[in-house]
């Protein structure tokens, strides 16, 4: 049976009665069959693009995501709806997992998040040739290309699930992508056909600048005084996070900062401050944001370079979601520039160094050859980093290139409560009761306070239970552990210490063997990126709107009129077609040899003298020619 109002499904779990444009028509794709690839920006609806058609079909989608964090979020958000919803993603308990398939199969689960690296396991596998899947959604789809700046090889294992559900559509949807990661998906996923959709990545009420600034502390406190909104202010490190937010406060500014570092509890109180209006800027490292749905941001600013134009589209769009005006705002120094690219060299650390830390990690963690793969490990990077005498930096950048290849991750701590489940049956458990009389009360305790225990995981507190028992806390653990060890009881204790999850088994040093190739070419592609990002910068005379949509294929957009470069020409009384018309007729001529304004008119006789002059001027200005002593011009 298939509810084909979608309007109506809309209305009943969103409350809105019209789709955002082109959520319509991606919907009715999926619906009718098609492999759909959608490109969508940042806060424009995409989970409702897949949400939405699974909800109209009997049987469950299944959802491929690649952070835990946004996989958790998603499902929480379901489940508010009264929507049913669960993920699966490394570290889970091997029972619970069990668990959520088993009710996959049985059609008590209608969305089912899962993370790539799950995808290829047996016990996947077994139960997926059992679920009726009307959808299979692949989100952040980028992540599937070679040629984005987000690869992750778990991605490619998606294909190879599709042989499984044949008959089922893919949806893969993404914010950032390129010509050629676009072909790239759709190669990758085996699409049937090729089904586009791409909602202009145009935003309006978004005003982009650029300030070249030695005092940068003066220009943000100028911008955060005169725009009295939330703001998010990205920073390359967790040091400059604190620092920034400090120099904030000082200046009678309300904020706060955010990093991976900090603990689990502290990032989620801070979130959520910010989130209420409690704290109205967050200063905060690339860790921030995702998932992030707060519509007011009301700027965002960078006070460091992004390693690229997809990464700084993505932060930058989390201003003014609301629709309402939002500026994104960069300030640099030309030391800048070179810092990122000095950190583009060590984010590539050399491949022996790299050989060197995956052994050290793996002896940390007393995996032995062969063994690891899908388990996960608490892991203290600076611990770590210490006891081998390894930089930090070079530790995470060599985690994130292993990540690559697929040989393991990092996930961020993770505040999830403690949960129990009883595997037994009741007979066996009231046997066990009658035979070990110092666990009777225990348990009767668990059973009074919580329900559900043998047919699912189910959220406790130990400090509840200690309350109840009247004891404390550690004795509740230990009672606890000691009913895991008997396997009476699974036991998993809250966790918010970050993660090591091998994504395939440990490796001898001597067959480790990173391609000189691979290594090269992924250097050489983030290179190119951070260039474009670096040209952005020091673009003087595109509209920083059409610079950007120009990067994502879109090579027909207008001049905002808002930006600093449009704020410049403005003042020219010369229109952009003819402005782009003369710099197009000049520049070649310029890079050629100096030529002098008299020549130039000579040459050009179809142009306005007085707006050749004018545009000669501003180029003079902004530095993109130089005046020659004998008064020609060369282009720079």
């Amino acid at each position: 049976m298939i509810n084909t109002d979608i309007k109506q499904i809309l209305y009943y779990y969103w409350g809105y009665r019209t789709f955002r444009p082109l959520q319509e028509d991606i919907i009715n794709s999926v619906l009718n069959g098609h492999d759909t690839l959608a490109l969508m920006p940042t806060g424009g609806g995409k989970s409702i693009c897949f949400q939405v058609p699974a909800l109209a079909k009997e049987g469950i989608c299944i959802v491929v995501s690649p952070l835990i964090a946004l996989m958790k979020d998603q499902v929480e958000h379901l489940l508010k709806k009264n929507i049913k919803a669960a993920a699966i993603y490394s570290g889970l308990h091997y029972n619970e997992i069990d668990i959520i398939l088993d009710k996959c199969i049985y059609n008590e689960i209608k969305f089912l998040y899962v993370s790539p690296e799950r995808l290829e396991t047996e016990l996947f596998l077994k139960r997926l040739h059992k679920m009726n899947v009307n959808l299979l959604a692949i989100d952040e789809a980028h992540c599937i290309s070679q040629w984005g700046y987000d690869f992750r090889p778990p991605y490619l294992k998606i294909v190879n699930i599709r042989n499984i559900i044949s008959n089922t559509p893919v949806l893969a949807l993404t914010a950032t992508a390129t010509k050629e990661v676009i072909n790239d998906i759709i190669e990758k996923l085996n699409f049937k056909e090729h089904n586009l959709f791409i909602k202009s990545f145009e935003r309006k009420n978004l005003t982009y600048y650029v300030f070249k600034q030695e005092n940068k502390h003066e220009t943000l406190l100028k911008i955060c005084n005169k725009n009295k909104g939330s703001g998010i202010i990205y920073v390359r490190n967790r040091k400059k996070t604190k620092e920034i937010s400090e120099f904030l406060i000082k200046n009678k500014i309300s904020a706060t900062y955010y990093h991976a570092g900090l603990d689990m509890n502290v990032r989620e109180a801070r979130q959520k401050e910010w989130m209420s209006e409690k704290t109205r800027i967050m200063v905060a490292t690339n860790a921030f944001g995702m998932g992030i749905d707060k519509p007011n941001v009301r700027f965002v600013i960078h006070l460091n370079i992004p390693d690229c134009i997809e990464a700084y589209f993505q932060e930058a769009g989390r201003a003014g979601r609301d629709d309402k005006q939002a500026f994104a705002v960069i300030l640099y120094q030309n030391s800048d520039i070179a810092e990122a690219q000095n950190n583009l060299k060590s984010s590539y650390p050399e491949p022996q160094l790299m050989k060197n830390i995956y052994t050290s990690i793996c002896n940390y963690l007393q995996i032995p050859v062969g063994s690891g793969a899908d388990q996960a490990f608490d892991f203290d990077l600076n611990l770590f980093s210490e006891r081998y005498n390894f930089s930090p930096v070079i530790v995470f950048n060599t985690i994130r290139f292993l990540e690559k290849e697929g040989l393991l991750m990092m996930n961020e701590a993770m505040s999830s409560p403690s949960k129990i489940f009883i595997p037994i049956s009741k007979e066996e458990l009231y046997r066990f009761q009658i035979k070990n009389e110092k666990y009777d009360g225990f348990i009767k305790l668990i059973l009074r306070s919580y329900g559900g225990l043998f047919t699912d995981f189910v959220n406790i507190s130990e400090a509840l239970l200690a309350k109840r028992a009247q004891t404390d806390i550690n004795t509740i653990k230990t009672l606890l552990n000691n009913l895991d060890k008997l396997k009476i009881i699974n036991y998993v204790p809250t966790n918010t210490k970050p993660q090591i999850i091998f994504l395939s088994p440990r490796i001898e040093s001597k067959n480790l063997i990173f391609s000189k190739e691979h290594y090269h070419d992924r250097f050489k592609a983030a290179k190119i990126r951070l260039n474009k990002m670096i040209d952005y910068l020091e673009n003087e005379t595109k509209c920083r709107s059409q610079f950007l949509l120009s990067y994502f294929g879109e090579k027909d957009s207008i001049r905002c009129g808002k930006c600093d470069i449009c704020k410049k020409r403005n003042l020219l009384n010369v229109s952009q077609i003819e402005f782009d018309y003369i710099v197009e007729q000049i520049k070649p001529l310029l890079k050629t040899k100096p030529y002098k304004l008299e020549e130039l008119s000579t040459m050009l006789t179809n142009i306005n003298t007085n707006h050749l002059t004018i545009v000669i001027q501003w180029l003079a200005d902004n530095e993109k020619i130089k005046i020659n002593p004998d008064k020609s011009y060369t282009w720079i």
